[in-house]
């Protein structure tokens, strides 16, 4: 017994322990975070309503009761599962025996049909072949070859029409002729050779036919107003690959123009327009200006448009050399009109009865549409010549009336008039010379041509003119010859400072004034300096040396007579115009009158001061100087100037 109650001990101490350490982990555990722990309660307390004990003595009991019947239900639902599956493997089992079945059928019909099967791949294989072949033969017919419609287009019906599908065609025996060249390259130049030459064939007739048809649609364009067939500036296009063809086809169309408008020149100089509107340019013919200014118009509105139709004929050209074709032929059509306009032209400016103003004029309307019609045909061309042979027969006939009006004036010189104004001759001509150079601007004249024209115009009327006044003023005594000449040029210089370009005649005319104002100047100081009586001594006083003795001792110098002309000079100065000549009023400008007074006092001015100085030279000998001469020169100078 001693021996078991350690034993007992030991075992209630373990229990004990065991115990202890359960409730301390019961107590330490925290059932807000133990989900298993939370979920068991929840699950218990659908069944254990009550707390008693009874309830917690057959919990247990409890518990595995429903864990019995759980299992139990588990268990009836597998097994229906378990039949499902059961059902499902007998189906798959049937289905495998029947797959098992065709496999062993297929098998046995692939031994049978093998050989077939064979057969057939190297048929479908053959078959590609010459699927392959027959696409390739196809390609080659259709890049190498022509259809039998396409030659048949080509060939075209007997009417000779053509449309836009002779033209694809062509295009494709063109290409088809450049393609052969890829041929010649390989190992086909046989078949390339050969179908080139067929093309070659082909081209030829096709070219040949296409000419034709050009040429017969150039010769319906001779009417005035033209109908373009669309199909014409293909047809040139095409014909650049036959240069000779090409050019015969513009020369060809050339001429059909060229007839019709010359003839529509003609019914416009003689018929007019539709029902007489515009009327006949020929009716206008007794107003030279407006009858060429017509034709030439005219003639530029014609030429215009057929630039613009031959540049619509060959819009779709794309030769070097098309901008010279369309020169050429411009030249040809017109070159039909310049008979007809010459006759008439010429016929204008011979007739006797043209002035020179409209000589002029009508150089300047040549000259303007000369320049116009140059922009429009810009190679050497008949009617520009011709234009240009009109201008110059105009230029020539306009000289020649110049030169005739300054011919009579110098065969019938007038004798100056008594207020030695410019003669009327002279008046007329200098209104002729206005008139022909006020109408540049009107006549459109450009700036090169009046900075040609002008010069020569003034050197062909202002030359004669000058001679007529200096013969007319030959027998004058040289005042009134100065007076004279100089009002005769300053009307020539008044009427050239109106225009332009006339600065070497203006600076030529002025140089001749200036000269003839010399002489008046110096008619004028001689005269006031012989009336005041200082000839004698300003003479003297011009030759005097030093060796010749004192100045008083001359003759004319001395103390007497320099105070008579002091006298005079007093009287003078209180009225310096009474000694004026009068050819100084007879001056038609007031500013060479102004210019004679100014320069005449200024060599009254210059003698004073040098006879002033002579005297109050105590070398001279001449007593109380101041007395002699009692106003210095500025006095003088503001009592004349």
């Amino acid at each position: 017994m001693s021996n078991l109650e350690p034993v007992e001990n030991i075992e209630s101490d373990r229990s004990s322990n065991h115990l202890s350490r359960k409730l301390t982990k019961l107590l330490e555990a925290r059932l807000d975070t133990d989900k298993d722990t939370l979920d068991a309660l929840k699950d218990l307390s659908t069944f254990f309503t009550e707390n008693n004990i009874k309830n917690r003595r057959n919990l247990r009991s409890e518990i595995e009761k429903r864990s019995l019947r759980v299992n139990e239900e588990f268990l009836e639902s597998f097994r229906d599962v378990k039949e499902a599956l059961d059902h499902l493997y007998e189906d798959v089992a049937a289905m495998n025996e029947c797959c098992n079945d065709m496999m062993s059928r297929l098998q046995a019909t692939k031994s049978q049909t093998h050989d077939l099967i064979n057969e057939t791949t190297k048929l479908q294989a053959e078959s590609h072949k010459i699927q392959m072949k027959q696409e390739v033969t196809h390609a080659f017919l259709d890049t190498f070859h022509l259809k039998p419609e396409e030659i048949k287009v080509l060939r075209g019906t007997r009417d000779g029409g053509l449309d836009k599908q002779f033209f694809e065609v062509l295009c494709k025996v063109k290409k088809i002729h450049n393609n052969c060249k890829a041929l010649l390259r390989s190992s086909q130049q046989t078949a390339g050779i050969e179908i080139m030459e067929a093309m070659a064939l082909q081209q030829e007739a096709a070219y040949e036919r296409l000419y034709r048809w050009t040429q017969s649609e150039c010769r319906l364009l001779n009417v005035e107003s033209p109908e373009i067939n669309p199909l014409l500036s293909q047809a040139m296009e095409s014909l650049q690959d036959r240069p000779v063809l090409f050019k015969y086809s513009i020369d060809e169309y050339a001429n059909a123009r060229r007839a019709a408008i010359v003839r529509a020149f003609i019914d416009s100089l003689t018929r007019g327009g539709v029902s007489g509107t515009p009327r006949p340019i020929e009716m206008h013919s007794h107003d030279p200006l407006r009858y060429v200014g017509d034709m030439l118009a005219w003639l530029h509105q014609a030429t215009a448009s057929e630039k613009e139709i031959i540049e619509a004929v060959l819009k779709k050209c794309s030769s070097k050399e098309l901008e010279n074709d369309i020169q050429v032929a411009l030249a040809h059509i017109t070159e039909g009109l310049c008979r007809p306009l010459k006759v008439r032209v010429e016929q204008v400016l011979i007739a006797s009865e043209q002035g020179a103003v409209t000589l002029f004029k009508l150089g300047s309307v040549l000259k303007f549409y000369l320049h116009t019609i140059q922009q429009v045909i810009k190679t050497e061309a008949a009617l520009l010549t011709t234009l240009e042979e009109m201008h110059t027969l105009s230029q020539k006939m306009f000289y020649n009336s110049l030169t005739c009006h300054c011919g009579k004036i110098l065969e019938k010189i007038e004798m100056p008039p008594a207020d030695l104004g410019p003669p009327e001759a002279l008046k007329q001509t200098l209104t002729l010379l206005r008139e022909v150079l006020s109408c540049q601007d009107a006549c459109l004249v450009s700036i090169d041509d009046r900075q040609k024209d002008v010069p020569q115009i003034l050197t062909t009327v202002i030359e004669p003119s000058l001679q007529m006044c200096h013969v007319s003023a030959s027998k004058l005594a040289s005042a009134d010859m100065a007076t004279y000449l100089a009002n005769c040029i300053y009307l020539i210089h008044s009427t050239l400072m109106l225009f332009e370009y006339t600065d070497q005649h203006l600076e030529m005319l002025q140089a001749q004034m200036d000269a003839h104002l010399d002489t008046l100047v110096s008619e004028q100081a001689s005269t006031i300096v012989g009336q005041l009586g200082l000839g004698a001594l300003y003479t003297s006083l011009q030759d005097f040396q030093p060796k010749h003795g004192p100045l008083s001792s001359l003759p004319g110098c001395d103390a007497l007579a320099i105070q008579a002309a002091v006298k005079k000079l007093d009287s003078f100065l209180s009225a310096p115009d009474s000694l004026t000549i009068p050819q100084s009023i007879l001056l038609l400008s007031a500013s060479l009158r102004q210019a004679l007074r100014k320069r005449s006092m200024e060599l009254l001015f210059n003698a004073y001061t040098q006879i002033y100085e002579a005297v109050n030279l105590s070398s001279n000998n001449y007593m109380e100087p101041q007395l002699l001469l009692p106003k210095t020169p500025e006095q003088v100078r503001t009592l004349l100037l």
